[in-house]
């Protein structure tokens, strides 16, 4: 399988999605418009081991709660990330068995190559 969840807003998955082109059988969700499905998740979390390696600390909404002063469980992490859309960190990318989170350089063309080769 080979997906791509992003949010068509942020620019940064923008610039992404146009860095890996061509995406040719590459399904893309819109987070925003598609939410993720509780079994979505839990296949990330299958391939990355951790909701938290999913969960995105930069979101507004993640120091508008104060989440950062408390103690923070797997489960607690899936529960947000189910529950709004900001809290997936962005892009995850899955290829073939494979995970990639986040915008960093080194994961993004890690990403890339492993969608064309």
């Amino acid at each position: 399988m080979r997906k791509i969840y992003h949010l068509s807003t942020c620019t940064t998955c923008q610039r992404i999605l146009k860095e890996l082109e061509p995406l040719k059988g590459v399904v893309l969700q819109d987070i925003k418009t598609e939410p993720i499905t509780p079994s979505q998740l839990d296949e990330m979390h299958g391939l990355s081991n951790s909701y938290e390696a999913l969960f995105s600390r930069r979101a507004m909404l993640f120091r508008q709660r104060n989440l950062g002063e408390q103690n923070l469980t797997e489960n607690d992490y899936r529960d947000l990330i189910l529950g709004h859309y900001t809290f997936l960190k962005r892009p995850v990318i899955l290829v073939d068995g494979q995970i990639f989170i986040g915008n960093s350089k080194k994961v993004v063309a890690s990403a890339k190559g492993a969608i064309h080769s």
